[in-house]
C-alpha cells in the first residue's frame, strides 16, 4: 500500500485542513471479541493517519456499562457514533473499510 498525499477536510462544516476541530468518537465493542479488537485498532489508525490529536475516542464495552449501550440504542456491535463535529453519525462493522469510515466521519481526502 502506498501513502498518497491526503488532505483531511470536514464535509460537515467545509473544514479546511489548518483548523482544528475536535472529533469526539464513542466506539461500543463487546469485551475482547475478534470484531471488537479489530475495530479498536483499525480506528485508532484512521484517527491517527487523517486527524491525529484532534479527536476524543471513548471506548465502551457494552457487557461492562450496559447503561450507556441501552441510552444509545444500540442494535449492532462494533458501532462508531461520531458526536461532534456537525452532525450525529454511526457507523457499524470492524472498521476496515477506511474510505467509507472517512465519510461516515465526515472526511475526505484529496488523491
Amino acid at each position: 500500500m502506498t501513502e498518497q498525499n491526503q488532505s483531511p477536510l470536514n464535509a460537515d462544516n467545509n473544514l479546511s485542513e489548518g483548523e482544528n476541530q475536535l472529533f469526539r468518537l464513542r466506539l461500543f465493542v463487546i469485551g475482547a471479541s475478534p470484531n471488537s479488537i479489530r475495530a479498536i485498532t483499525n480506528l485508532k489508525n484512521i484517527c491517527e493517519q487523517h486527524i491525529k490529536a484532534n479527536y476524543e475516542l471513548e471506548i465502551i464495552d457494552v457487557y461492562q456499562q450496559p447503561l450507556i449501550a441501552e441510552a444509545e440504542q444500540i442494535v449492532a456491535l462494533p458501532l462508531l457514533i461520531k458526536k461532534s463535529p456537525g452532525i450525529e453519525r454511526k457507523l457499524i462493522g470492524d472498521m476496515s473499510d477506511t474510505p467509507k469510515v472517512l465519510k461516515g466521519l465526515g472526511i475526505y481526502s484529496e488523491s
